[in-house]
């Protein structure tokens, strides 16, 4: 079956992206993977090919098209060359869809160009230590100062993907407590330099997975955040949040159906050149019949992080299809790169293969943006359960 669902410039957007990592990112990735992150530099090589702007409007220095179809290509080139590309997910996927929403015309002229160019890499911080899934429970807080000119934030932040190289983080902070009878309410959202006096980076995060991609955990003493920095109303930052769940998770679900196509390929290929017993791993029957049913689940898995993705783009994906895109694509990848990790014998446990890097990187999926258990909440509340 072939989608249809991309057209002549997603394709051209493609071959420009798959000959760009082959150029500049797979040469480099060893010593980016052993860093922890990629070169800032990266980012600004992205920005020139205009990666971060796609739905930037023009007046801002951005295409202006309203798709993530192109995103979508975006993960599925990165899953096939085997490379994460740092933060770069995070400054659009996650950091843009707030600005678009929230910012003034004001804010966009200060925030957007730079965006676009990657001037500032954005991040989001809302996990905090103690706090995950239960947004309402954070506990930083932003005062507003006598004189109503800023905010002063105290707090920390952990989990932060992005957090070691950001130039600006949009932290979720508390404004004012919750109420009695909502504990929801008091939450805001701030954009705030990441330069500024009292924010400091601490520990940079030793994952499992997704090593290129910088992870540390933050802290605010007395931060100064002018007012002019504050994303939407005081107060509605719970809202907010929960608005822009539904196109990060559908984000996740694109990306491990991407993650476990590239699995079946990359194991396609090994099987046909490995040979055990004069034969070649392939020809058994039971690599024959394993990569089929993996095939079958990528398949399935395809399916619905298209149809998800046309709902997205059409501004009708509801938060209960974005968590069982999310839960169905991300249980299948676990699954099919689990079998071809395992066809790859004690290779596949060798980092220097790329199914090795996709089963760590693949881990998280089940646990951010939501848990599995959390989407299963989701749905079984959508079903009236």
């Amino acid at each position: 079956m072939r989608s249809s669902i991309f057209d002549e410039d997603h394709e051209s957007f493609r071959q420009t992206l798959r000959s760009f990592i082959a150029a500049e990112v797979s040469p480099h990735y060893d010593e980016w993977f052993a860093a922890g992150e990629v070169p800032k530099e990266l980012y600004s090589k992205l920005a020139d090919l205009g990666v971060f702007g796609i739905s930037v409007p023009e007046e801002f220095g951005g295409a202006g098209l309203e798709t993530h179809k192109f995103e979508a290509v975006l993960y599925e080139e990165t899953s096939r060359a085997g490379v994460t590309l740092g933060g770069s997910g995070v400054h659009v996927l996650l950091a843009l869809p707030y600005i678009k929403m929230l910012a003034t015309d004001e804010q966009k002229k200060r925030y957007l160009p730079s965006f676009v160019a990657a001037e500032e890499m954005w991040a989001l911080a809302m996990t905090e230590p103690g706090t995950g899934s239960d947004v309402a429970g954070i506990r930083t807080t932003a005062k507003l100062s006598e004189d109503g000119t800023h905010y002063v934030l105290n707090g920390a932040k952990t989990f932060i993907t992005g957090g070691v190289l950001a130039d600006r983080v949009i932290v979720a902070a508390r404004t004012s407590a919750p109420t009695e009878g909502d504990r929801r309410s008091g939450l805001s959202l701030l954009a705030v330099d990441a330069h500024s006096e009292g924010f400091s980076i601490g520990r940079k995060l030793d994952k499992l997975g997704l090593r290129t991609s910088d992870t540390a955990e933050l802290a605010f003493t007395d931060v100064k955040v002018p007012v002019e920095d504050l994303l939407g109303e005081e107060g509605k930052g719970f809202y907010y949040l929960g608005h822009n769940l539904a196109s990060e998770r559908w984000g996740i679900a694109y990306g491990a159906f991407a993650q476990a196509k590239a699995a079946v390929r990359f194991t396609q290929e090994y099987v046909e050149q490995r040979t055990v017993f004069g034969k070649t791993v392939a020809s058994f029957q039971n690599t024959k019949f394993e990569l089929a049913g993996c095939k079958a689940e990528v398949d399935a898995a395809e399916a619905v992080a298209q149809r998800a993705l046309e709902a997205l783009d059409a501004g009708e994906l509801t938060a209960a299809e974005a968590a069982s895109a999310k839960l169905f694509c991300t249980e299948v990848a676990h699954r099919v790169i689990d079998r071809c990790l395992q066809l790859h014998g004690g290779y596949g446990f060798m980092n220097e293969y790329p199914i090795a890097r996709l089963y760590a990187d693949n881990r998280v999926n089940r646990i951010y943006g939501g848990t599995s258990e959390v989407m299963k909440l989701i749905i079984a509340k959508d079903m009236g359960l």
